[in-house]
């Protein structure tokens, strides 16, 4: 393996409707973004593998489209999970200080404490994020190694996924070629790749609209507070536009694109679109405005549901630096404004940024995860794959969250 090979990192964003294996290399500069694959997926449903031969054929396709742009072979991917299965959970451990100075040992004795919770068979830990650690009472350390006190707490975050949506994006990624490094939340992969480390500090949600998801995270502190997936997203528009306008669902898939809008304000009274029609009828003149007024009520449930999700959170009154909106259907024009008037918040889109090589080509809402998933990699390089053989795939996962827990620091 030659050295540049050692340092390339593949993100492999497994969406609903498409799927995205992107490259970086890994220099001294930073990182640069060298090859990237995209191919339409089939198989998945609502963020979740349905089919799993429909899966391996778009991952192989993807993958060799961004080995022949990277001119490498990719033997070892970051794997993106979503998903409504998917649960995010606050938790926090303490323990007593033996020597009264915090070492690793203490470290990991108390982010072992704080995830000893009570979960389901058929559920295992995703991620253990640390929040902040408390000694005798003082909160907000980041960093406790060496510190002096008696007892010790850490507050953290903890994913937790069904584990046959986790064996079967292994299973898929094996069957394509690849071991898979790690299983990563898409969210969280988005908001590595989206978000400012000042926002973070402030408190900011990331709403990734994807097209069977929709993901959120919300940062305060510069620690993650509280994630969620809700099961809507892009594919729900299509689906509206296929069942208002009577067009196929590919038609609907391109009218969206290229016509949509879900602000019926932006769009001119005399703007017209034409709309093929099903079973061989002949196409129609439609005004866009009738476009807006069918996606403009989706958009809004979609929103109306995240904020619920906030506000359920405890989090809504804290994120004073706003909303990022990222994912594919964040492109369709309206979406801030519309998101600004449900909010009350400012709202931005977010497209990937601290990255060198093809920018250009990834400077998308739509690459936000794929190039977060290489961000996420580039940091945790020295992680052993998931190889075919393992029986538990979690219980490494969970021995490295533990080696890993200062991470996110």
């Amino acid at each position: 393996m030659s050295s540049r090979q050692e340092n390339l990192v593949v993100g492999l964003d497994i969406g609903t409707t498409k799927i995205c294996a992107i490259v970086g290399n890994l220099t001294e500069e930073g990182l640069d973004i060298v090859g990237i694959g995209t191919s339409p997926s089939r198989g998945l449903r609502k963020g979740v593998v349905i089919n799993i031969d429909a899966t391996v054929d778009a991952i192989q396709k993807a993958l060799k489209e961004a080995e022949r742009m990277a001119g490498c072979e990719i033997s070892s991917v970051f794997a993106g999970i979503a998903g409504g299965h998917i649960k995010g959970l606050n938790s926090q451990g303490i323990i007593a200080i033996k020597n009264r100075e915090v070492t690793q040992d203490d470290v990991r004795r108390v982010i072992d404490a704080a995830k000893a919770i009570a979960i389901p068979m058929d559920r295992e830990v995703l991620h253990i994020l640390p929040q902040e650690y408390i000694i005798d009472d003082q909160d907000g350390i980041k960093e406790p190694l060496g510190m002096s006190g008696v007892r010790l707490e850490a507050r953290v975050h903890i994913v937790t996924g069904a584990v046959a949506s986790a064996q079967n994006i292994i299973k898929c990624c094996t069957r394509a070629g690849v071991d898979v490094a790690d299983i990563v939340l898409e969210q969280l992969a988005s908001s590595e790749a989206v978000l400012a480390p000042d926002e973070k500090e402030l408190g900011v949600a990331l709403i990734d609209i994807g097209g069977g998801t929709t993901d959120i995270a919300i940062y305060v502190d510069g620690a993650i507070k509280h994630t969620a997936v809700l099961a809507l997203g892009g594919n729900h528009l299509t689906n509206d536009i296929a069942v208002g306008l009577r067009t196929p669902m590919a038609e609907a898939e391109r009218i969206k694109h290229k016509y949509g809008c879900c602000l019926t304000s932006l769009v001119g009274k005399d703007e017209t679109i034409e709309v093929p029609s099903v079973g061989g009828r002949q196409p129609r003149i439609l005004s866009r405005q009738l476009l807006a007024e069918i996606l403009e009520p989706r958009v809004e449930e979609i929103f109306a549901l995240v904020h619920r999700e906030l506000a359920r959170s405890g989090y809504e009154s804290v994120i004073a630096s706003g909303i990022v909106l990222t994912g594919g259907t964040a492109i369709l024009p309206g979406m801030p404004e519309l998101a600004e008037q449900i909010f009350n918040l400012p709202v931005r889109r977010g497209v990937p940024q601290g990255i060198g090589g093809l920018v250009d080509v990834v400077n998308s809402p739509v690459y936000a995860t794929g190039v977060g998933l290489v961000k996420y990699g580039s940091r945790n390089m020295e992680v052993r794959t998931f190889s075919k053989g393992q029986k538990n795939v979690f219980e490494r996962v969970t021995q490295r969250m533990k080696e890993w827990f200062g991470e996110f620091f």
